[in-house]
């Protein structure tokens, strides 16, 4: 506040006003908060009014620093709002900002892009796509549209983000080797035990390209796809990721991914746990000869028979609490694989295998089937219902079953389509039993079990890429375009994912997310915001982060050092 000296009249007049930054034009501005009067008719009361109202002044702002004394606004009461005004802000998105800088991605993109001598900022284009992926994930339109929520500078143009995708990805592998590093130095990653698995995503569009083809899609989806390999650190957090085409093996991305770590990521020995799609010879003896190991599970009904007796045979098992139960055994063998020369090499494994039986796993596979096997008797009642698509799921428990090459439709004139009773009966025997293959043969069973439980990590930031990040559908259609569309979820899936386990692990990312979304208020007149929101989320963020985030009444400026104090 100060004290105002104008003329009214040829007369000085004194106030007292407020003085504020304008948050659209960034020009200071002032609100009366009392007239005083005429400089003449006030010398009645006061010898020299301009100085004992100058110390009045001084006083009021001293008391309202020391103080923290209410603020006062006042507010035209039949004021309309313009058309086009953003008067909804963000502050939430100060816990991401802190992520953001804290991985120096400022700094990294700041120096590697300076050659560029592009029209646009490249930290403020990689800011939105990165926070609003996390926030409000929608198209590069959309996220372009909504881009005045948040406070910080975002001056270019639609045009500009496509073409700083294009640009950026030619920085792929630094960046993701960049946030790895930080990761170690900065937030104690845990790498000595990596997850990998692989999942696809569709793209609604009728032609193939050399990229996006038909495969095995894993929401069964006659799109074309693409596919992705991600490694996860034993906390979840991604270390690397690649796409591949669609129509590849999940397989056979394995060596491509675990050579770019061997040669760039300095990762040590590792051990690498996945699934069985992922337990084929070659990626054995790749990881073994590479000096690394292993946890990979193996399918028990597409096991050699001499398997499927040792499952069941109930000697050897260690019975525990709720049914469970669980056994394994050396064995050594010797795996014959193709080297990069196309000669056959021997490589031999010191291997354990481990199985276990549990009841809860038993039910839900009972559970996972009962569709299948009602839809299969429905196809057997009606075959006229169902065609190759269709019957997914369904087709392996009828025998006699045959399409047509080009429709697709069921023949029913030559073969009558039966249910298979003995093809179910086959699995059943091995409902809730599951084995486990490892080149750790001197760990325990508990602790080779353990581990391999975390997979559902791996599990999890797949389905936080697919749901909360909303990765897919893919709105890009150049190559160099898509693969900047998944780098920019693979940071998101990074940021958010950290932000959890700095938060304790107590919320989901969903949660999270939607919390930052909600941390937005309304400019409420000069420079002062109200906010409307505060749960858990914030609460932690203020006491293990220190970020405050859950205020009622905000001014520009206070907003503004919030965010800025997550930029140091």
């Amino acid at each position: 506040m100060n004290l105002k000296v104008g003329k009214s009249n040829g007369r000085t007049y004194l106030s007292i006003v407020n003085g504020y930054r304008d948050k659209d034009t960034g020009k200071v501005k002032t609100k009366t908060i009392k007239s005083l009067g005429y400089e003449e008719d006030l010398k009645n009361d006061y010898p020299d009014p301009i100085a004992h109202f100058k110390s009045v002044v001084a006083e009021m702002n001293k008391k309202e620093a020391e103080s923290k004394t209410p603020a006062s606004i006042t507010f035209d009461r039949d004021e309309r709002l313009e058309q086009g005004q953003d008067n909804r802000k963000n502050i939430g998105y100060a816990a991401l900002s802190k992520l953001y800088y804290g991985l120096d991605l400022y700094t990294f993109f700041s120096n590697r892009t300076r050659s560029w001598k592009t029209k646009y900022n490249v930290n403020s284009i990689m800011r939105l796509l990165i926070f609003s992926r996390i926030l409000w994930p929608a198209s590069k339109k959309k996220t372009f549209e909504q881009r005045n929520i948040y406070l910080d500078k975002m001056d270019f143009t639609l045009i500009d983000i496509y073409r700083c995708l294009s640009k950026v990805i030619t920085l792929k592998r630094d960046i993701i080797l960049h946030i790895h590093k930080q990761m170690r130095e900065l937030f104690e990653r845990d790498d000595g035990i990596v997850y990998y698995d692989v999942t696809n995503y569709y793209f609604e569009i009728d032609e193939q390209d050399e990229m996006r083809k038909k495969g095995v899609s894993k929401e069964h989806r006659p799109d074309p796809i693409i596919q992705m390999g991600l490694l996860t650190d034993s906390s979840g957090i991604p270390i690397t990721y690649d796409i591949f085409p669609g129509n590849i093996n999940d397989c056979e991305t394995y060596v491509p991914v675990f050579k770019e770590i061997r040669k760039n990521f300095d990762l040590g020995r590792i051990i690498v746990v996945a699934d069985k799609g992922m337990n084929t010879g070659n990626n054995i003896a790749y990881c073994v000869l590479s000096g690394n190991g292993y946890i990979f599970s193996k399918s028990i009904r597409g096991g050699t028979g001499e398997l499927k007796k040792y499952v069941l045979n109930e000697k050897g098992y260690k019975h525990m609490e709720s049914g469970f139960k669980i056994k394994s055994r050396q064995y050594p063998r010797t795996i014959y694989v193709t080297d990069e020369q196309g000669k056959k090499k021997e490589v031999a494994l010191d291997e354990k295998q481990i199985i276990f039986y549990s009841p809860a796993y038993e039910k839900r596979a009972k559970a996972d089937r009962a569709a299948a096997v009602v839809k299969a008797r429905d196809l057997i009642d009606d075959p006229s219902k169902y065609k190759r698509a269709t019957s997914y799921g369904a087709a392996k428990y009828v025998k006699n079953l045959v399409f047509d090459k080009k429709t697709g439709e069921i023949l029913t004139a030559k073969h009558k389509p039966i249910f298979d009773a003995e093809k179910l009966a086959e699995e059943e025997l091995y409902d809730g039993y599951y084995a486990i293959v490892t080149s750790e043969w001197q760990e325990t069973d508990e602790k080779i079990l353990d581990t391999y439980r975390g997979l559902w990590q791996i599990e999890e930031a797949f389905r936080i890429c697919k749901s909360d990040l909303v990765a897919q559908p893919v709105y890009v259609s150049r190559s160099e375009r898509i693969d900047a569309h998944f780098l920019t979820c693979f940071i998101a899936l990074v940021v958010s994912r950290l932000l959890a386990r700095l938060l304790g692990n107590q919320f989901s990312v969903a949660k999270i997310a939607e919390s930052l979304g909600k941390a937005s208020g309304s400019h409420l007149e000069e420079n002062w915001y109200v906010f409307d929101h505060a749960d858990d989320v914030t609460q932690a963020l203020h006491e293990n982060m220190g970020i405050e985030i859950d205020k009622k009444y905000m001014t520009l400026g206070e907003i503004r050092q919030l965010i800025g104090d997550t930029k140091k």
